[in-house]
């Protein structure tokens, strides 16, 4: 059997920090799983806007949720209405008070999310998936990264027998720790079914000292 370990979390403390910066003793699965349906609530009403990660943290009674999105303008919208709808939605789902921070991915091709969002919006709008499995291979490889991996999975093209299509492009060491790997899965919803779209991104390696830097500021974060 195969032992498949999270890109994300087999780094976390190491090379890659938490999405969720708060700490709490008495009631931990409570405000974890309010952070999975806040999370959950966002890429539902968010969809189309290229969110890649979302942050959490708490102060008190106050929720701080940080959104990194490929269209923060879409998410906004016009005059922050988009914005107010959606903290009053969040603010039904949880017991304290939401703070909304929006910032903007810089660099959406190296970001395994935006990335496997795209390939599941265009396969299904019907476009072939090994020509759109190329493409978003090609713009990521032309935007610096240092290797890809992308793995579809389902009833692909229509067939009666769900498979399995990869694409390696370049380099992919899954098994070091100082390498800055981004993962991300999304699903695409079809008319034959579900196709499952993972992709995993390698931009290169990340530094002792900034490994030592990152490791330090979270500790004193949670701290």
């Amino acid at each position: 059997m195969g032992h498949k370990v999270h890109p994300r979390g087999f780094r976390l403390g190491i090379s890659q920090g938490w999405d969720a910066k708060w700490y709490a003793e008495k009631n931990y699965s409570r405000f974890l799983q309010e952070d999975l349906k806040l999370r959950k609530a966002i890429a539902q009403r968010c969809h189309g806007s290229g969110v890649s990660r979302v942050e959490t943290e708490r102060l008190g009674d106050e929720i701080g949720l940080t959104i990194y999105s490929v269209h923060p303008g879409i998410l906004i919208g016009r005059g922050g209405q988009n914005i107010e709808i959606l903290k009053k939605e969040l603010e039904k789902i949880s017991d304290g008070k939401i703070r909304l921070t929006i910032r903007e991915v810089e660099r959406p091709e190296l970001e395994a999310n935006p990335v496997a969002q795209n390939i599941a919006e265009r396969i299904e709008n019907r476009i072939p998936f090994r020509r759109v499995m190329k493409q978003a291979a090609f713009r990521t490889s032309e935007a610096g990264a240092r290797g890809i991996t992308i793995k579809c999975s389902g009833r692909l093209g229509g067939a009666e027998i769900a498979r399995i299509e990869t694409l390696h492009q370049g380099q992919m060491p899954l098994h070091k720790l100082s390498a800055d790997i981004d993962y991300g899965f999304v699903e695409a919803h079809t008319a034959m079914g579900r196709i499952g779209v993972k992709v995993w991104i390698y931009r290169g390696d990340i530094s002792k000292e900034v490994m030592k830097e990152s490791a330090t500021t979270e500790t004193s974060e949670i701290s």
